[in-house]
């Protein structure tokens, strides 16, 4: 569990921190992000798209947006075609981390692509997604 919250404590805090280059490629498309189902308006939801190589540790692209209507979203622009995966969280005290208790549990929502139902940290494979000839729409649930 300790090793959980330091991947994902170190996610938050890089992806917060830095604009990430762009992977390049002929064939270039969007992949737009929606998470319907925050709890609130207050502060932002942080967005990361990985490919498997960087899976919690090096994003490809990162994005945050404000919440409106306890909905938001984003759209990745200029992605290559190829297998990616997407983390998000509800940054609602906007202190650009996401918060755990003392026993490792997140005290903040968060998501990943698929919506996969897991009891640890997230997994590649069970969030990855493909980009090809067209752009893609996700939908996040917390």
């Amino acid at each position: 569990m300790k090793v959980f919250i330091a991947i994902f404590a170190f996610l938050v805090v890089y992806q917060a921190s830095m604009q990430t280059p762009k992977t390049e490629s002929a064939t270039k498309q969007t992949i737009t992000v929606t998470v319907p189902n925050v709890t609130s308006d207050k502060g932002t939801v942080n967005y990361a798209l990985f490919t498997k190589e960087g899976f919690m540790v090096k994003p490809v692209q990162t994005q945050l947006s404000t919440v409106k209507g306890k909905k938001s979203t984003v759209i990745f622009t200029d992605v290559a075609s190829g297998e990616y995966a997407i983390t998000c969280f509800h940054d609602a005290n906007s202190n650009k981390k996401m918060d755990f208790e003392a026993n490792g549990m997140p005290l903040e929502d968060y998501g990943i692509s698929n919506n996969p139902i897991s009891y640890g940290p997230p997994e590649y494979d069970t969030a990855k997604f493909v980009v090809a000839d067209k752009n893609v729409t996700l939908e996040i649930r917390f």
